[in-house]
């Protein structure tokens, strides 16, 4: 069984050509808009925070481009591997993952390799995280995303 070391180090590999955008949502929309892209600006990869991206209810992830997931995604399954049980990122991720369904915008914007890798999360989760899984009561969403990432991933 990979430790979660080397599920994000696979992880990381496929998203490293991914180049840091110069702006994370569209930031001339709004102020929310404005102030997720000054955060998410103001951190990279080594340096986004679990308290920058774990509010459901403010999370400038929603609001990124696919250019910035794709740049921050390597962060943000740092965070969900790195979690404890009471504030475990993985469930948010997860959400991210999904977007509204199968060929959502975050997948379709992911190369062959890349989806590999998220599928190889996804199952390193189910793998090693059930309690977690069954608390969080995500098994279905869970094996959404593991359909939703496979497709198309070879």
């Amino acid at each position: 069984m990979a430790t979660n070391q080397e599920i994000f180090d696979v992880v990381q590999k496929a998203f490293a050509i991914e180049p840091r955008p110069r702006h994370f949502t569209n930031y001339s929309h709004c102020c929310e808009c404005a102030e997720h892209d000054a955060l998410l600006s103001s951190r990279d990869v080594q340096t986004l925070r679990l308290e920058d991206v774990n509010n459901p209810g403010w999370d400038p992830i929603c609001f990124t481009t696919e250019q910035g997931f794709k740049y921050y995604l390597p962060a943000l399954v740092r965070l969900a591997l790195a979690g404890s049980a009471a504030d475990w990122y993985f469930p948010q991720l997860l959400f991210h993952l999904i977007g509204d369904g199968p060929q959502n915008r975050r997948v379709s914007c992911c190369s062959i390799p890349q989806r590999q890798a998220i599928v190889t999360l996804l199952w390193h989760v189910v793998d090693t995280y059930s309690e977690p899984i069954a608390a969080y009561n995500i098994e279905e969403e869970l094996q959404q995303a593991i359909e939703i990432w496979s497709e198309g991933a070879g």
